[in-house]
């Protein structure tokens, strides 16, 4: 039987971001006695923490401490470096585990698919975020930043974070994890304004109320709000009225719309109630289209509607923000309209019908919604269903992680242990204390390899 002693239930999880820590968390401190192999494709583990949350953000990523105390709990593996779908099948996967969580997120930025979206310097915020993040795959990635103009689209926190880089000076962002070559490259940054276009309204927006108040004190730059922005119909004074969060941010708007213009060198201006309807420009973007909007519908269900009435702005580089999605996999099935796995409280299903064994979490269960804390009741809903499920589950057929790791060195793969994560991670520190950065992470996938391989 599942769960004993002389049988630990095996389950993989892919994916070593929040959703897929706290999946394992909850199987590892389950009343039962289980083993968690955790895959990622990159050899570090954390995730959008690592790689997604801002550099000047630190406090955020203590979260990363309870990480690792799950990493040292008995029962825990983590196979770094290994990319499932390519390196191992999940077909394969499931010869060794009775169950397979997917914690893999949403990878992809979904497109605003107006013309001129595939001009040079049409950027995806999630591009910018991974490259001054570090993140490997995003190294060589050239963003120009010579225009003085810069448009983010979309009102979430990614698209903040976005905007907020760009109005930092570098003394502001030197001693953050940022990595070295995006630090380089903004040190050279000509962008004097910064413009952050949502469709909607204030008391629509999806930032939260920190995040939009710290433009307030930036060391070079002035946030602009237009006063006419901010009068509100009243079903969104009646949605206003029911949401703490959004009446803070409104507050702080109607604090910027009051400032007097100051003597910074930069702009940071905030639009509501418009849309990007198209790109233009020779070979790159030169300026962009908007169409101003109007809300309609009733409180808490309003909607964006054009009201033909359009403007041009010059700018260079343009970054979009309006959500993401997951990505297909050999093996499981996936909603194509939705970005995700399709799955009931977890379990997914294909045509109606549950699959037996497979599991999500996190973004790729429920879509790109919440904050790092979300996921942790999300996995947990996850998880119960998985144990509720385990007398059911066919025991796999090889219940041997050592049989997964030879299968894995035979190909070729260098497999990171989570000893040789710990590597990794305190060449980043001693190359950060040298220069007054908290890390200085390593960005090709061959430096953290060659770190795992000779301990530092």
């Amino acid at each position: 039987m599942l769960g004993k002693d002389e049988r630990p239930l095996r389950v993989a999880v892919i994916g070593s971001g929040p959703a897929g820590f706290y999946a394992t968390e909850a199987l590892l401190v389950a009343a039962h006695n289980v083993r968690v192999d955790l895959f990622d494709n990159l050899p570090a583990p954390f995730g959008l923490v690592r790689y997604g949350v801002a550099p000047d953000h630190p406090k955020i990523k203590n979260v990363i401490k309870v990480y690792e105390r799950t990493a040292s709990r008995p029962g825990f593996y983590f196979f770094g470096n290994v990319t499932v779908g390519r390196d191992i099948s999940v077909t394969e996967l499931r010869h060794y585990y009775d169950a397979v969580i997917f914690t893999n997120g949403a990878q992809t930025d979904r497109r605003l698919g107006i013309p001129g979206e595939d001009l040079s310097g049409s950027y995806t915020a999630t591009e910018f975020v991974a490259w001054y993040n570090g993140h490997p795959d995003y190294l060589n990635h050239v963003f120009d930043l010579s225009h003085p103009v810069a448009v983010v689209i979309g009102q979430g926190n990614v698209a903040v974070d976005v905007a907020r880089v760009l109005c930092k000076t570098v003394d502001e962002l030197k001693h953050t994890d940022i990595a070295a070559h995006a630090l380089e490259v903004l040190a050279e940054s000509h962008i004097k304004e910064i413009h952050m276009i949502g469709r909607r309204g204030p008391a629509q927006a999806a930032f939260t109320p920190p995040e939009i108040k710290e433009f307030g004190d930036l060391e070079d730059c002035e946030p602009v709000v237009t006063p006419s922005d901010l009068e509100l119909n009243p079903a969104s004074l009646e949605e206003l009225e029911k949401n703490r969060q959004a009446k803070k941010n409104v507050n702080t708007l109607f604090e910027f719309s009051a400032r007097k213009p100051g003597s910074k060198s930069r702009r940071f201006v905030v639009h509501f109630f418009e849309s990007p309807i198209e790109l233009i420009g020779d070979r790159r973007v030169e300026r962009i289209r908007i169409e101003k909007n109007a809300l309609s519908g009733e409180a808490g269900k309003q909607k964006a509607r054009g009201t033909g009435e359009t403007f041009e702005l010059e700018c260079g580089p343009f970054f979009r923000s309006v959500g993401y999605r997951g990505l297909a996999m050999d093996g499981v099935p996936f909603h194509k309209a939705w970005g995700v796995y399709p799955n009931e409280a977890g379990r997914i299903t294909e045509d109606g019908k549950v699959v037996a064994g497979l599991y999500a979490a996190g973004w790729i269960k429920r879509g790109p919604s919440g904050v790092i804390g979300t996921n942790k009741p999300d996995a947990i809903e996850t998880v119960k269903n998985v144990l509720a499920d385990m007398s059911g589950l066919s025991p796999c057929e090889s219940p041997d992680s050592d049989a997964v790791l030879a299968l894995l060195v035979e190909r070729g793969v260098q497999v990171v242990q989570y000893d040789d994560w710990l590597h990794i991670d305190a060449v980043e520190v001693e190359r950060g204390e040298k220069v007054g950065k908290p890390r200085e992470k390593l960005v090709t996938i061959e430096e953290m390899l060659q770190a795992a391989r000779t301990g530092g």
